[in-house]
């Protein structure tokens, strides 16, 4: 009985095939007809990526005591005062010149090559309960302000397109660089 179970399954299945075929090859050839193509606005609103170039990086800018306030009023709950990290918490700062040691402290100062990927991070993806919805003015003074903790910027520092690119992390050579311009070898 099993045999015959298994048999007839199998030729309703090889029926199905058969009858749904032509319709199948009819919509991919038009497409499944849900949605609609993105506007450019749309496209635009989420291609904000950010190369270790800078290029792209909106107009804005942000001071370190400015991304002070921010970061009491939004940043703390997550990483610390100072961005010390501690209890759970999400350490940011610290541990510059560590990586090298028997116990490395990886964070944003000690540990990425790049400043404009950290105001790129902080763009996209903070604070983690409201992604998104920080101004350009106050992802650049975070950034500021995040990079003031452990002196890669001073703390008189004002970021924007133009000097945000330029800021040298103390990690910028730790990793194999594989973004470079095109004929000039530089990051």
């Amino acid at each position: 009985m099993s045999r015959l179970r298994t048999s007839l399954g199998t030729a309703a299945v090889g029926a199905l095939a058969l009858a749904v075929a032509p319709v199948l090859a009819q919509g991919a050839a038009e497409g499944p007809g849900l949605g609609r193509p993105a506007t450019p606005e749309e496209i635009a609103h989420v291609d904000i990526s950010i190369p270790p170039s800078g290029e792209n990086l909106p107009p804005g800018s942000g001071t370190v005591a400015a991304g002070a306030m921010v970061f009491a009023e939004r940043c703390v709950a997550c990483h610390g005062e100072a961005g010390a990290g501690g209890q759970g918490l999400t350490r940011l700062t610290g541990g510059v010149g560590s990586l090298a040691t028997d116990m490395p402290v990886k964070t944003v100062n000690s540990y990425w090559p790049y400043a404009t990927t950290v105001f790129d991070y902080i763009r996209r993806a903070m604070p983690l309960d409201a992604p998104q919805s920080l101004t350009n003015e106050q992802v650049y003074a975070v950034t500021a302000y995040i990079l003031s903790i452990d002196g890669v910027v001073p703390e008189d520092a004002t970021l924007d397109a133009t000097t945000l690119p330029q800021v040298e992390m103390p990690n910028r050579n730790g990793f194999v660089n594989w973004y470079m311009h095109e004929g000039d070898g530089t990051p």
